[in-house]
């Protein structure tokens, strides 16, 4: 999601954070949210690219919906170990 300025990063984050907290029934805060998103941008892209070939970088739906299945997965993984502690 390299062809994203910083504030786009920052919109992506917070609405695919969100998006991730509604469909895995969580309750965060924004700052949450857009740490959850921009680590699941992170997470997605790697997934789109190396898996699927696709490219998110410059695509604003493209993008929130490869960033929001990232969070999705983040926050499925984190409630794996939360479950395990």
């Amino acid at each position: 999601m390299g062809g994203f300025g910083f504030i786009a990063w920052i919109i992506i984050g917070i609405v695919a954070g969100w998006l991730a907290e509604k469909i895995m029934k969580r309750e965060h805060g924004l700052l949450t949210n857009l740490i959850v998103g921009v680590v699941g941008a992170l997470i997605g892209g790697f997934l789109a690219n190396n898996l699927l070939g696709v490219d998110a970088a410059g695509n604003w739906i493209v993008g929130i919906l490869v960033a929001t299945i990232g969070a999705v997965v983040l926050l499925f993984l984190l409630g794996l170990v939360k479950r395990r502690a």
